[in-house]
């Protein structure tokens, strides 16, 4: 691929742009541990993706991404779009590299993304989540400003930063047991990590996690076609995964690898944050927590060569406090 195939925002994610973003992750952050749960006699994998210095595994992504721009573009600064771990994962690698970053959240996003994301020198305008479009107010402040609108999963660039992830578990995976991971179970909202995991992993089985009522990606996979979430979804505390719609550079991945779609209720993500705090001592979101709930559950024939995904810990102290003590 020549340099300006590379630089094309057109372009399709490969295993060689996720094995160059490792790279660039590897020079600048310490890897994510892999750690070992037990569920009903079959030891697990757990990769703790909320232990990332943003609490969530979007700074692969962010990283990946403003680290190829040209000169030119990072004068102009950036646009991102995100319900908050993809906002901080954005803001970080944009005040490390000196960035302008300006990025548009949802006015109900919680407290403790918006204010990190501001602590971290971004500049946040707020929109209402269900009436307004984020991408279209991205693409209209780009055109203002000139500003390179940086997605939260339609990109070349995130879906192989996501990606990752998936090579350290790979890694790490034939360090401790010798063997690589045969199923990935992985938190999907639109698909970037889910994605790029696949690309890192190609012969293991991919199975994508949401919550119930915003499942597309599944009702997609199932379909043959993106389906976009139902009208008036219900109410979830899993925002990170608020995916109204997937993106076909995410899905078309996931369908190519005959991924599967499991759903879990909020008692089922309540009870996974609980067995996180309680056997790992990781604080995980709910958003984070969709993974491990499906396995607990029993939604996921559990193998010893299992790899699930813990995204984020980005929580307000306050719900995290209700949830943990089984309020």
């Amino acid at each position: 691929m020549t340099e300006q195939d590379l630089m094309n925002p057109q372009r399709q994610p490969t295993l060689a742009g996720v094995e160059r973003a490792a790279q660039k992750i590897a020079a600048i952050l310490p890897a994510t541990p892999l750690l070992p749960l037990e569920i009903d006699g079959t030891t697990i994998w757990c990769k703790a993706e909320c232990l990332q210095p943003i609490g969530a595994f979007k700074i692969r992504g962010g990283w990946h991404r403003l680290t190829d721009l040209t000169d030119d573009q990072r004068g102009r600064g950036v646009i991102g779009f995100s319900s908050g771990n993809h906002a901080q994962g954005v803001a970080w690698a944009a005040r490390r590299l000196g960035v302008t970053a300006t990025i548009i959240m949802p006015e109900d996003a919680p407290r403790a993304k918006l204010e990190n994301t501001r602590a971290l020198g971004a500049n946040v305008i707020t929109y209402d989540r269900m009436s307004g479009n984020r991408e279209q107010l991205a693409a209209e402040l780009s055109q203002e400003t000139g500003a390179v609108v940086v997605p939260s999963f339609d990109d070349p660039w995130i879906v192989e930063g996501q990606g990752s992830c998936g090579i350290e578990i790979r890694e790490q995976m034939l360090a401790r047991t010798g063997y690589q991971p045969d199923q990935l179970v992985i938190c999907c909202g639109g698909g970037g990590l889910a994605s790029g995991t696949a690309l890192a992993n190609p012969d293991a089985k991919i199975m994508v996690v949401e919550p119930e009522g915003w499942d597309d990606m599944k009702r997609s996979l199932e379909g043959g076609e993106i389906v976009p979430v139902e009208e008036n979804p219900p109410a979830t505390e899993c925002d990170a995964l608020q995916t109204l719609s997937v993106a076909s550079i995410t899905f078309n991945i996931l369908k190519d690898r005959n991924a599967t779609g499991i759903a879990v209720s909020r008692a089922e993500v309540h009870h996974a944050m609980r067995v996180a705090f309680e056997k790992l001592r990781l604080v995980v979101e709910p958003g984070g927590a969709v993974a491990l709930a499906a396995a607990l559950a029993g939604k996921v024939r559990l193998t010893d060569r299992t790899v699930i995904t813990l995204s984020g810990g980005n929580v307000d102290n306050q719900l995290f406090a209700k949830i943990i003590a089984g309020n």
